[in-house]
């Protein structure tokens, strides 16, 4: 069974930065494309950005310039590295694979 767990979420100021990590427990990992994804209260899920086993890497619109995702093939991790943090990326981030493994989710809260 797949697990996924997501840490590093936390309280911040606008402008500050955090790093998500996401630990996956799965026999073969780089085969898989992993993504980030977030809820903000009262709205739908939405893709963050996503990375394949070879690191190429898309990102949302809103969060190009400011996030950046990264994966460790041999630690079956991934990241999501965040700066500039704006009150609109507040939300509970969760950890994607496969398009259907979802992690718990990891708070994020940024305060203007």
């Amino acid at each position: 069974q797949v697990q996924l767990v997501e840490s590093g979420g936390g309280s911040v100021q606008a402008g500050g930065s955090l790093r998500l990590s996401c630990a996956a427990s799965v026999k073969v990992f780089h085969i898989y494309i992993m993504a980030w994804y977030r809820q903000a209260p009262g709205k739908e899920r939405e893709l963050v950005g996503s990375i394949t086993g070879d690191g190429t890497t898309k990102l949302a619109d809103s969060v190009k310039g400011r996030f950046t995702i990264s994966r460790d093939n041999d630690h079956k991790e991934i990241y999501l590295q965040m700066n500039s943090l704006k009150p609109e990326d507040t939300g509970v981030y969760f950890c994607n694979l496969g398009t259907i493994n979802w992690g718990q989710g990891t708070q994020v809260t940024v305060s203007s």
